[in-house]
């Protein structure tokens, strides 16, 4: 079956660094487009961050992170990362990665990044 597990969470102080990594089964990774998104605690609102086709043809930031993020995969390891520096507080949220298969999306678990002083 299609599986998506998210690593990489920690904790960092405002201007720190993590690179989160995807590590996906069960299908032709290569062959698709993938997707992180991230949800702050206390109820907020999903958040998509960014995107990355396959073949890495291209990537498409939300705004926000725009500059500081910076999607990648590594298609012989069946792996996306999120490279995340100069994080802020409001980076704070619960990371998950995504993609489509068919008609449905599969997702990873999440993985927690916790941004303060």
């Amino acid at each position: 079956q299609v599986q998506l597990v998210e690593s990489g969470g920690g904790s960092v102080q405002p201007g720190g660094s993590l690179t989160l990594s995807c590590a996906v089964s069960g299908i032709a990774f290569r062959t698709f487009d993938m997707q992180w998104y991230r949800q702050a605690p206390g109820g907020k609102v999903r958040e998509w961050v960014g995107y990355i086709t396959k073949s890495s043809e291209s990537t498409t930031y939300a705004d926000y992170v725009k500059g500081r993020f910076t999607i990648s995969r590594d298609d012989a390891k069946n792996t996306l990362y999120l490279q995340m520096n100069n994080l802020q507080p409001d980076d704070t949220a619960v990371y998950r990665c995504k993609t489509r298969f068919g008609f449905t999306d599969y997702w990873g678990q999440g993985t927690q990044v916790t941004v303060s002083s």
